[in-house]
Formats: structure tokens, C-alpha cells, sequence
């Protein structure tokens, strides 16, 4: 056995023995901790097994020449456009965005695009936005959008030719 899952065992071992002795005890908080913990278990669980089948369609319907044509090298601001209407639509935030983000640079994606695609999922689902100008008022979010997304496509250009000028390849997680 590696180090690593040594540890994620010791973790996840720690854990359930704080939420026993805190059963045990009374302690008030582990209350509120355990609540939290079994609901974003039951929320991950219902979205997990249809992220796998959306990403499984993905690899599958989207041919590669269609991504390295359109978010590519040679794509452009045109890359950064599609992109942003791929995280607008975007269901799940950052659960989904980590895998699709991968998927799209297995496909020929270049490093800024996935950079910027990962930023844009955070920040321009069309839910979220919605959401948030129902309640902070357009103005808000129009300044939001006016001053996140040339920052984040800046950022994401630099570090993508940062990381490609140095041959940065992602690896499979091993």
C-alpha cells in the first residue's frame, strides 16, 4: 500500500470516529457537521452518475478534429467565445467543469482555453447569473462580467503560454 491511501484511510477513519464520539458526547456541533456532511453526500451522489454519463457523451459525440478546430491553437478569440457559452450552459459548477475541462484538452483543447474554460464555468453559469441579478440587481452583474472576464481571459493566457512554453503536459492522475 502507497502512502497516500494510508492516509486517505487514517482521514476517513478520524473522521467517523468524530462523528461517533460526538454522537456519544453530545457535542453539539458534530450535529450540524454530520447533517452537512450526509447532504453533500446525498447532493454529490444524485449528480455524480449523470455527470459520468454527460461526460462518457461528450467523449464520445465530440470528435476531436471539431475541438482542436474550434478550441485549438490556431482558434482565436473564437475559442474563448465558444467556450464561454459551453460553461454558461454548464450544470454542476466545478464537478463538472474539472472533468470536461480534462476531456476537452485530451481532444486538443489548448492549456488557456481549458484555464479560462474552468474560470468561466465558476463565473458565468446562466443560473448562477440570473440568480444573482435577481438579487444584487444587473448593474452588479454587468460589472461583474465587465471586469471577470478580460481578468480571467488575461490570466489564462498567461499562464497557458507560461505552461506551454515549457512543454507542461497534464498527466492521467496516477
Amino acid at each position: 500500500m502507497n502512502r497516500k491511501y494510508i492516509f486517505n484511510i487514517a482521514l476517513i477513519s478520524l473522521f467517523a470516529v468524530f462523528l461517533i464520539i460526538g454522537s456519544i458526547s453530545g457535542y453539539e456541533p458534530q450535529r450540524e457537521i454530520r447533517k452537512n456532511f450526509f447532504d453533500f453526500t446525498l447532493e454529490m451522489l444524485k449528480l455524480i452518475p449523470f455527470v459520468f454519463i454527460l461526460i462518457g457523451l461528450f467523449e464520445v459525440w465530440i470528435k476531436e478534429e471539431t475541438i482542436k478546430k474550434h478550441l485549438g491553437e490556431n482558434s482565436g478569440t473564437k475559442g474563448y467565445f465558444w467556450v464561454t457559452l459551453l460553461a454558461g450552459v454548464s450544470v454542476g459548477g466545478l464537478v463538472v467543469a474539472f472533468p470536461v475541462a480534462y476531456s476537452l484538452y485530451s481532444k486538443g483543447a489548448k492549456l488557456s482555453i481549458i484555464f479560462y474554460y474552468i474560470g468561466a464555468a465558476a463565473i458565468c453559469r446562466i443560473p448562477m447569473t440570473i440568480f444573482e441579478a435577481s438579487f444584487l440587481g444587473i448593474e452588479f452583474t454587468l460589472i461583474r462580467y465587465i471586469v471577470s472576464i478580460p481578468l480571467l481571459i488575461i490570466t489564462s493566457v498567461l499562464l497557458g503560454n507560461y505552461l506551454s512554453k515549457r512543454n507542461y503536459k497534464l498527466s492521467a492522475g496516477k
